[in-house]
C-alpha cells in the first residue's frame, strides 16, 4: 500500500513539474529575428541574468528613477514581473534579447505605455559587456519595425537622460528626432520620436538605394 502511495505521490510531482515547465514556455511575446539576436518573451528562468543587469550601476547611471544605484533582487523580481504583465495589460512590451552564438542574455529591448505615460516608449537596456558592438541598434530596430507595420502604432517615443549621448546616438539612428524636454520621476528627459509615416517613407527609401 505505501509504495502505491509513493509511486502515486512520485506520478503527481511529475505531472506537476510537466505542467510548470509547460508555463514556463508559454510566450507572451512574438518573437524576433535579427541577424545576430533573438528577442524572445522574458521568462522566469531569466530572474538571474536581469537581476544582474540591473545591479550594475553603470548600467543603471542614466535610467530614470534608478539614479545608477543598484537595484536589489527584491526591486528586479518586481520589475521584471512588471515587464512581463505588460504584455498581459497592454498586448505589447519588451523583450529578452538573446545573443544568437552564445544564447546569452544580453539586456532587454521593447515597449511600455503604463497609464499616464506620454507616449508608446520604446527604450533598451544592454549589459555593460554588450555595448559598443551595434546590438541595441540592431534590437531597436526590429522592435520599431514590427511597432509601425504589426502593431500600426502612430507614434513611437525614447525618453533619455540628456547626457546619455549613447542612448541619443540610438535614437538618432533609428530615425528619431528631438521633440521635447520634459519632467519625468524628477528628473529631466528627451523625448525623441518618429511617427509611422515618416518611418515608412524613409524605409522605402533605403530600400530603394
Amino acid at each position: 500500500m505505501l509504495r502505491h502511495i509513493g509511486r502515486a505521490l512520485r506520478a503527481a510531482d511529475s505531472q506537476a513539474q510537466s505542467v510548470n515547465d509547460e508555463s514556463e514556455e508559454i510566450c507572451l511575446a512574438p518573437t524576433l529575428e535579427t541577424e545576430r539576436l533573438w528577442l524572445r518573451s522574458l521568462r522566469s528562468a531569466d530572474f538571474n541574468d536581469y537581476a544582474a543587469l540591473y545591479s550594475d550601476p553603470e548600467v543603471l547611471r542614466y535610467l530614470t528613477g534608478a539614479g545608477g544605484q543598484p537595484w536589489d533582487r527584491g526591486r528586479a523580481w518586481r520589475h521584471l514581473s512588471f515587464v512581463r504583465g505588460h504584455w498581459l495589460m497592454a498586448g505589447i512590451g519588451s523583450w529578452a534579447v538573446e545573443h544568437k552564438e552564445t544564447g546569452a542574455l544580453i539586456g532587454v529591448i521593447g515597449f511600455s505605455e503604463p497609464e499616464g505615460w506620454p507616449g508608446l516608449e520604446l527604450a533598451w537596456i544592454l549589459g555593460r559587456r554588450w555595448w559598443g558592438f551595434g546590438y541595441a541598434t540592431e534590437g531597436t530596430q526590429a522592435a520599431l519595425e514590427h511597432a509601425f507595420t504589426q502593431w500600426n502604432r502612430d507614434r513611437v517615443i525614447s525618453l533619455i537622460h540628456p547626457d546619455n549621448q549613447r542612448s541619443i546616438r540610438v535614437a538618432e539612428r533609428l530615425g528619431e528626432i528631438l521633440q521635447s524636454r520634459l519632467m519625468l520621476n524628477g528628473r529631466e528627459v528627451l523625448c525623441y520620436s518618429i511617427d509611422r509615416e515618416t518611418y515608412l517613407q524613409k524605409r522605402e527609401t533605403s530600400r530603394g538605394r
